[in-house]
């Protein structure tokens, strides 16, 4: 299970007290009514998607039911870090990716009697 840090309760809780509410930092239009139907598209269904780091909103739902931004890395699912909404975006381009676990050593058993 993810664990997951909300910015405003300060407390690392497991991800069913969370949920994901999109991409984060989408530039809204000023006038809506203005956009052809293929820019609306485009803002209202289009996001990246891309493999790697994103920048995510969430919601802690059984908790402040805050917003709060989210940084995750897609390949591994781990949060390089949450931050409050409305705090500009934190540049991450240049962070080291979380470095993974190291594997299990494999265990010797010796036969009884040998």
């Amino acid at each position: 299970m993810l664990l997951i840090r909300c910015p405003y309760c300060e407390e690392e809780l497991p991800e069913l007290e969370f949920r994901n509410a999109g991409e984060a930092h989408v530039t809204r239009a000023v006038d809506l009514a203005s956009l052809s139907d293929e820019d609306f598209e485009a803002f209202f269904f289009i996001r990246s998607n891309s493999k790697g780091i994103i920048y995510e909103r969430w919601r802690h739902m059984h908790g402040c039911a805050r917003f709060f931004n989210a940084v995750r890395d897609t390949v591994t699912d781990k949060f390089l870090m949450t931050y409050k909404a409305g705090e500009p975006k934190p540049d991450v381009a240049g962070a080291a990716r979380p470095t993974a676990a190291k594997p299990a050593r494999k265990r010797t058993t010796k036969k009884a009697g040998a």
